[in-house]
């Protein structure tokens, strides 16, 4: 999986690629813990990931946590694939999530 994130003052934007698993969910949440300070809006791409376990959707639940006390957070570009994860969770009812 390859992680790029962008600052923009108090905007971070975090496009995820290829597979978020339990091997790549602690470089995502690295990334995040990173970054996250002083930020008031998270924007997660996720247009080019192909697939997301449950370690990576319980770092999307993290952050989301920490968005909600200092900011907000959406999901954009989530592919059908990623999009049956949040269904099945019953997270795509919790989140913010644009599908492609």
């Amino acid at each position: 999986m390859t992680v790029n994130a962008l600052k923009d003052g108090t905007k971070l934007t975090v496009a995820a690629e290829g597979k978020l698993g339990t091997t790549s969910a602690p470089e995502l949440e690295k990334v995040l813990k990173d970054n996250i300070n002083g930020v008031t809006e998270l924007v997660f791409d996720l247009g080019k990931l192909e697939y997301m376990a449950s370690a990576g959707l319980r770092v999307l639940l993290s952050a989301a946590k920490v968005m909600k006390k200092q900011g907000s957070m959406k999901i954009i570009n989530v592919t059908p694939p990623v999009m049956d994860v949040f269904t099945f969770t019953g997270m795509a009812d919790v989140l913010d999530i644009k599908t492609i």
